[in-house]
């Protein structure tokens, strides 16, 4: 990454000072060197933001690769924003309709939050969208969510709140060669001092 940065701030120097010369060229060949410059720009910076982008999730190949991580934090994922919609649609499919989550109207006058809130559970369902995020695991023949150890939900989330998720490598285990981790997450939401949840999940992990 330091060699990129490094890299970029070469050509730019070099594009300066094309730029610096350009009186001497004509009219086309100014326009040519312009367009050259901008396409170093574009070159550089996207390829930057790619590695950057990239980088932020961590890549685990095998058992010994896991292991480095024991009481380290793996990352943190995007924000995720909760909707009204995906409030309701989790409402349908575990039949929980309660006016707090699906009554918008109702619960700003009523409720004590001032607006409708997501099913402590539908919180709680973002952990594989939001952990594959943070950790992607390679060479697998099965992955097993294997349990949930003292769950806790902190705070409400209310509609229209962003969260993500804190992972730290608590444990790792080699049960014969099936993989036992234990992860701490926390489910934070955005501009809040409380979490919504903090829990232990155990996750099974069988290399190939």
């Amino acid at each position: 990454m330091i060699l990129l940065v490094t890299c970029s701030i070469k050509d730019f120097n070099a594009g300066y000072c094309a730029a610096s010369m350009m009186s001497l060229f004509n009219c086309q060949t100014r326009l040519e060197i312009l367009q050259s410059i901008v396409r170093f720009s574009q070159k550089y910076f996207t390829l930057g933001f790619y590695i950057l982008f990239n980088m932020s999730q961590l890549i685990i190949n095998s058992f010994e690769e896991f292991q480095q991580y024991v009481g380290q934090d793996l990352g943190v994922s995007e924000y995720h924003t909760i909707t009204q919609e995906q409030i309701n649609l989790f409402a349908d499919a575990t039949l929980d309709h309660q006016w707090i989550h699906t009554d918008p109207e109702r619960a700003k006058k009523e409720g004590a939050f001032g607006n409708t809130i997501a099913h402590g559970y539908l919180t709680l369902s973002l952990v594989p969208y939001l952990w594959e995020q943070i950790v992607e695991v390679n060479n697998l023949k099965m992955m097993v969510n294997y349990g949930i150890e003292s769950l806790k939900f902190a705070q409400a989330v209310l509609v229209n709140n962003q969260v993500r998720l804190h992972a730290k490598m608590e444990n790792i285990t080699n049960l014969r060669g099936t993989i036992k981790t234990e992860i701490k997450v926390t489910l934070e939401i955005k501009d809040h001092k409380k979490p919504a949840f903090v829990a232990n999940l155990v996750f099974l992990y069988h290399f190939m």
